[in-house]
Formats: structure tokens, sequence, C-alpha cells
């Protein structure tokens, strides 16, 4: 059980930080109350990765071969990499974490599926696009039948609160889906878990998260996509729901975060106006290289740490 402790620390700080993107509009907004959120949040996390988190544990695990001490030192790389992150204010993405740390175990065995990691590099670059494009569409479409609704103002908000709680709902639901491959998939690669057994220790590590340390997240950083007018917002947190699908069907865990940020964008796209700031955009695209890289590093340092450990006198 000791062994799965990195991968269940990285599965509580991905539901503590992530939570915000899928329903933290919700809840920074007052439209629900935060443990309606985080209750239904959490059990729709542990659904998603129990009935469709399968595709991702399959792609992560097939990167490389791992032991059993391998897949922990994969799993404290990336859960350190991603405490150096934030710590800096960088956005932090748990799926670029996880794969630099499995490739610096690749490295340490000569031994890396170049085709699966082309896969997850194509969808890395084209999840805040995909995003983007998703949102301009979901817009356009949404709105010409919400400017042709004949109800008042108070019909509008619960309106939009109902819309928040479905689209926050299927968030969740995908961002189990999609992001359990992260937590655990190595444990699966290294023999430790079966598939069902990952998805279900992975589910309820994000859960945790969730429930013990995502209201200062939801209620702060939840507020980027509040600058937005409710509508706008709403179609953002579709767009996250159907962007995260696509990728868990693909079978890549990519990053929530950037999802949001390529839906804000969309937005702008269709008013015509920057609803994202030039440094935050700079700082994202920095991230994008720095996590994977700091993660491999860390790996193969922790690696051949052990390595010298192992060799040194008794």
């Amino acid at each position: 059980m000791y062994s799965l402790l990195g991968g269940i620390f990285l599965g509580w700080s991905l539901g503590a930080n992530d939570a915000s993107n899928v329903i933290g509009t919700a809840v920074s907004s007052r439209m629900i109350k935060f443990w309606t959120a985080a209750i239904l949040a959490s059990i729709f996390i542990i659904l998603g990765a129990l009935i469709s988190g399968q595709a991702g544990i399959e792609t992560l695990k097939g990167l490389t071969s791992f032991n059993l001490s391998q897949a922990v030192i994969s799993s404290i790389a990336a859960a350190i990499t991603v405490t150096i992150m934030t710590l800096f204010g960088l956005p932090v993405s748990t799926s670029q974490s996880v794969v630099g740390a499995i490739i610096g175990i690749s490295i340490i065995n000569h031994q890396l599926n170049f085709g699966g990691l082309g896969k997850v590099l194509i969808c890395w670059f084209t999840t805040p696009v995909g995003s983007a494009v998703i949102t301009v569409i979901i817009y356009k479409c949404f709105a010409f039948f919400y400017n042709h609704l004949k109800i008042g103002l108070f019909g509008l908000d619960r309106l939009l609160k109902f819309g928040l709680i479905i689209s926050g709902s299927y968030g969740a639901y995908v961002l189990g889906a999609n992001n359990v491959a992260n937590v655990t998939a190595v444990f699966v690669g290294a023999g430790k878990l079966n598939v069902f057994a990952a998805a279900l220790i992975g589910g309820v590590s994000i859960a945790f998260g969730v429930l013990t340390f995502s209201r200062p997240v939801m209620e702060t950083v939840g507020k980027k996509l509040v600058k937005l007018d409710p509508f706008s917002a709403l179609m953002v947190s579709i767009s996250l729901g159907v962007t995260l699908h696509i990728y868990t069907v693909i079978g890549v865990p990519v990053s929530s975060s950037q999802a949001v940020v390529g839906g804000v964008l969309g937005i702008g796209l269709v008013k015509g106006v920057s609803t994202v700031s030039m440094q935050t955009l700079k700082n994202i695209f920095f991230a994008w290289f720095l996590t994977p890289v700091v993660a491999c590093i860390i790996a193969i340092l922790i690696t051949f740490g052990s390595y010298l450990e192992y060799m040194g006198p008794n």
C-alpha cells in the first residue's frame, strides 16, 4: 500500500486544483453551494474513472516498461514537479508532469514507445486550440436559442444555474475518466494493480482532493471564468467537458486548465476582445515546455540516487 502513496498524493492534488475548472464557476458565482458542487463532482469523478478511464490508463502504461520501484519514482517525481510549478505560480498540468516522469524512466530503461508518445504530444498541443474551436461553435449554436427564449430574468437565472450544475457534473465525469491515468497508470504497468483497481483508487483519491481541499481554489481560481458573463462562463464549462471527452475517447490524458484557457480564448474570438492577458499566455506556454522537462530530470535524478544508495556500503 505504501508504494501507492505517490500516486494517491497526485490524485489528491489533482482533485484539489482541477475541480475549479469543471465546477468552480458555479461555486464562485454563488449559483450553487460548495458542498453541493463538491459532492456532485466527487461522485461523477469516481464514475468517470470507473466507466471510462481504461483508455488513458492503457496509453500511459504502454509508454515504457516499469518495475514497482520505477512506478513509485515516477509518481514521486511528478508530485514534486506539480509542487514546484505551484510554488512558482505557473499553470500546473499533472498530465505533463506524469508523462515527463515516464520519459525519464524510459531513458533509464532505453525503451520508449515513440508512437504512443507522439500521440500524447499532438493531443497536448491541440487541447487549447480544439477547446477554442469547440467553444466558438457551441457559443454560436446556444446563443441563437438563448436569445430567442421568451422567459424573464428569474427564469434565465434558474436556467443558467441548472446548466452550470449539469455541465459541471459532466465535466467532473470526464475529468475522472481522462485524468485517472495520471494517478495510477504506472502501477498497472508495474503489475501492482489491475485496471479496475487503478481506476477505483485513482478516482477515489481525486474525489478526496475535491472534498478536502478544493474549496479555496474553487472560490478564487474559479473567478477567472466569472469575469465573463454567466452565459459565456456556461459555454466554457460545456466546452471543457466536450474537449476532455474527446481526448478520453482517444485515450490521452490532457490538462483541464489548458482546455479552460482555450475555451476563454474562444469566447474572446467570438466577442472580438481579449479575455486572457498576454502574461497568462506566456506562463502557459512556458509551463508546457518546462513541466515535462523538470519531471523527466527529477525522475532520472531520483533513479540514480536510488542506484547509488543500493550500491553504497551497508
